[in-house]
């Protein structure tokens, strides 16, 4: 199992995009949160099966908003089974 933590950079704000990582996570059967930061990025936190997990981060790459990603920045943290569902923070 892996947890990752994400924080996206981009035209990311105010275009659908934490929806769209909703949608992409539910689809995918990861668990966690997506929210805006006040500086502009989105914060992402991901967990469940490694492969899925894997899956997820290559799919937000190569989706929808990939031409609006600047960058994405990526720390693994400590598995935690914290989350059963994908929800959007506000």
């Amino acid at each position: 199992m892996k947890r990752i933590r994400l924080f996206i950079s981009g035209y990311v704000q105010g275009v659908g995009f934490r929806w769209y990582v909703q949608r992409l996570a539910k689809r995918i059967n990861v668990y966690g949160f997506v929210r805006n930061l006040r500086d502009g990025r989105v914060e992402a936190l991901v967990e469940g099966k490694d492969e899925l997990v894997e899956q997820f981060l290559q799919n937000l790459k190569e989706g929808s908003f990939k031409d609006q990603l600047e960058e994405i920045k990526k720390s693994e943290e400590e598995y935690q089974e914290e989350y059963s569902d994908f929800t959007i923070k506000f």
